[in-house]
């Protein structure tokens, strides 16, 4: 977002600070989403994906989303984005109800880029101006009109929609992509990302996976979202260009944008607050330790009492083995001191007849 653009007064919801509960934003609320739900069709029903989650984000943050394979990361995006016809929920930005946006209007401002991105067109320059193309053919005035309407926060206008105002005013080609976003704006961009042995007239599908996500965020991030929800953009990216990628994302925060990130490399220092997703559940990541460290504590808690009782039982089983190894010892002895007693008896009889025969 372009730092030499005019700014708009805020409105009361533009400036509302939400701290210290599970997804709440770290400072003015950029976009808000209430009571999001997802329930996608499953055999003979539908399986809720989540349901009643909440969420904020901040001017100006990088937040990362984390959570198991599966658990509806990439739903709960694209259910920001309205992207995601089995989702549904209350969404604002800027304080401004979605359904006060059209779904263009929308998208732009709330840009989801996949995991798999998608890139139209003969060439890597056509395909990243694929937002300007689409604008020139809708009509730079329409373009302008809804953008000064919808933008009311203290920050400012994307550069974008600078470029629009100057094409219709005669200060550029209206109808001309690429005026209003040249060449060298786009080579610039690029070569951020590491991306310099891109050419601009190669064929998008010649790309690798690595090179693909990149200019994919190039695109998006040339179009200035207020919110870029961002599905593993690294995830293909060796380490340096993950860092270079992790740094223009920085870069653009630091400048107003609003950045959500999954990810599932180790943190790299940039995000403001992670959260996580799981069992349907959104929660700030140090409350979800918290209670996995609860959860798990109960359990070695369990575990101890079990191996006490397990041990008390073996002891008793012990003390009456001991007890029965003492009474079959009385037992023997017993039956010891009999035998004897009866040899001794026997012994005495014999003689007695002894002494009887010789009298």
């Amino acid at each position: 977002m372009s730092s030499d653009s005019p700014v708009d007064s805020a409105g009361p919801a533009d400036v509302a600070c939400i701290t210290g509960t599970d997804g709440a934003a770290a400072g003015p609320v950029v976009f808000a989403a209430d009571g999001v739900r997802c329930a996608v069709p499953a055999g003979d029903g539908v399986r809720t994906v989540f349901d009643g989650l909440s969420f904020r984000i901040g001017a100006g943050e990088i937040v990362d989303l984390t959570g198991p394979s599966g658990c509806g990361k990439s739903t709960l995006l694209t259910a920001f984005a309205r992207l995601n016809p089995h989702a549904d929920g209350r969404f604002a930005l800027r304080g401004r109800d979605a359904d006060a946006f059209t779904p263009q209007q929308w998208r732009r401002r709330v840009a989801y880029l996949p995991q798999k991105p998608v890139l139209p067109g003969a060439t890597v320059a056509d395909a990243i101006r694929l937002p300007f193309t689409f604008a020139a053919r809708r009509g730079a005035d329409a373009d302008i009109a809804a953008d000064a309407a919808d933008r009311r926060a203290p920050l400012p206008r994307p550069s974008w929609t600078a470029r629009l105002r100057a094409a219709v005013t005669g200060r550029g080609g209206a109808d001309d992509p690429a005026r209003l976003l040249p060449d060298a704006r786009i080579r610039a961009m690029l070569d951020r990302m590491g991306c310099a042995d891109i050419d601009l007239t190669r064929a998008p599908h010649d790309l690798s996976g690595g090179q693909a996500a990149r200019v994919a965020l190039a695109r998006t991030l040339l179009t200035d979202p207020d919110v870029l929800l961002a599905d593993e953009v690294d995830a293909g990216l060796d380490d340096a260009n993950a860092e270079l990628v992790a740094a223009i994302l920085a870069d653009a925060a630091a400048h107003g944008m609003a950045i959500v990130r999954i990810r599932h490399r180790p943190p790299d220092g940039r995000a403001t607050r992670t959260v996580v997703l799981d069992g349907g559940v959104l929660r700030d990541a140090a409350t979800h330790h918290q209670d996995n460290r609860g959860n798990q504590d109960n359990q070695d808690n369990q575990d101890n009492q079990d191996n006490q009782d397990n041990q008390d039982n073996q002891d008793n089983q012990d003390n009456q083995d001991n007890q029965d190894n003492q009474d079959n010892q009385d037992n023997q002895d017993n039956q010891d001191n009999q035998d004897n007693q009866d040899n001794q008896d026997n012994q005495s009889d014999h003689g007695n007849h002894g002494k009887e025969a010789i009298a």
